[in-house]
């Protein structure tokens, strides 16, 4: 409708909606495009201004943009595109509306190679862990199972497999044990190992010393003086290696040493209670480790403040998801792999019910989507 394209027009362009004059490069349509498709798609209005000021487009130049568009989609982007496009008017000037859907073969280049993604109502060249990502999901593989090059079965902590097979499935683990199973057909069968290396996953998981193949996957632990990062003391600092199951022990462990303890009853012997439920801690905690993005190379970090803590997860929300369908308890499981075997080694079910479950005990816990900053921040008020 009219109306809705007048409003749209008003708010401004966004990471969803561009303005573009005549006359305009093949070039740079084509990094619109691209930047469009390798996001979650948008309209570029032509026949406005950049400040809103619509000009609208004549007849000879509609027609003319209608060819230059096809030829960009199908010559100048790689993969081709399929955009559709729609003549409006709007008080006598017309306008074209050029609808550029979220591709499903990601990723999408200039001809020349330039891989683009929106950022806010301006495009980027995207990041090596950015085109990373969009690369596996083209291919449908996931960051977990990809291979750990220089490890081998034997960094593999066996006694701790062994321990996790035998609550996974008995059967399983009984067949190993009488040698009906070899350990490695067991290990490629549940995406641990593969072409002789241990997966992203069989070495954050099972491996004996993860941080030395996988150096950035680490736990930055600070508890600041203060309530800034820009304080210049601390109370205490620390970085917390391990598998996932020593990650979550020890995160838990610092957290709840460094959170007082608040009395709740009049006698002055009763035990204190910890000012935050250890039940959110165990939750967030999780949360980071088997949901943050492993195509970034970069540490989860704990920061501890005089009113706050805030755990901060390397990458955004993942596809479709956003904050309001997390705290709905809908879930889109990024690391498949992490997610279905950490049942057995964390406090976790998988079902998406552990936002929630936050949110019912403090419901004042913020939840931010860092699109810019490719991060996930959670603020719990101390």
């Amino acid at each position: 409708m009219q109306s809705e394209l007048i409003e749209k027009i008003n708010n401004g362009e966004d990471s969803y909606t561009q303005f573009k004059e005549m006359p305009i490069r093949s070039q740079s349509l084509a990094k619109e495009m691209v930047a469009f498709s390798n996001s979650e798609g948008g309209i570029i209005i032509f026949g406005v201004a950049d400040n809103k000021d619509i000009k609208g487009l004549n007849s000879e130049t509609l027609e003319k943009l209608g060819q230059l568009i096809a030829n960009v989609a199908n010559e100048n982007i790689r993969p081709p595109i399929h955009p559709l496009t729609e003549i409006k008017t709007i008080n006598g000037l017309k306008l074209m509306i050029v609808t550029i859907h979220k591709g499903i073969s990601k990723p999408y280049s200039t001809t020349s190679g330039e891989y683009y993604i929106k950022s806010g109502s301006d495009k980027k060249i995207i990041s090596q862990p950015e085109l990373k990502r969009l690369f596996a999901q083209s291919s449908n593989l996931y960051a977990d199972e990809e291979i750990v090059f220089n490890t081998n079965i034997t960094d593999l902590n066996k006694e701790l497999f062994y321990e996790f097979l035998e609550k996974e499935d008995l059967r399983i683990y009984e067949e190993l044990q009488n040698e009906q199973l070899t350990l490695i057909s067991i290990l490629e069968n549940r995406e641990l190992l593969r072409d002789s290396h241990l997966t992203l996953a069989g070495n954050l998981i099972f491996g004996k010393t993860p941080q030395r193949f996988n150096k950035s996957f680490y736990i930055d632990y600070v508890y600041f003086n203060g309530n800034d990062v820009t304080v210049n003391n601390f109370i205490a600092k620390d970085i917390i290696k391990g598998t996932f199951g020593e990650l979550y022990k020890q995160s838990l462990l610092f957290l709840k040493s460094s959170l007082k303890k608040v009395q709740v009853e009049t006698n002055f012997n009763s035990l204190g209670k910890l000012e935050i439920n250890e039940i959110i801690l165990s939750e967030l905690i999780v949360n980071a480790l088997v949901h943050r993005d492993y195509y970034i190379n970069s540490s989860i970090k704990i920061f501890i403040f005089d009113n706050r803590i805030e755990i901060i997860n390397p990458g955004k929300l993942t596809n479709s998801l956003t904050v309001e369908k997390i705290k709905s308890g809908i879930s889109i499981h990024r690391n498949p792999i992490l997610n279905s075997i950490s049942k057995y080694i964390l406090p976790y079910s998988g079902y998406g019910s552990g936002i929630k479950r936050v949110l019912k005990l403090d419901p004042t816990i913020q939840f931010i989507n860092d699109i810019e900053k490719e991060q996930f921040k959670v603020i719990i008020k101390r």
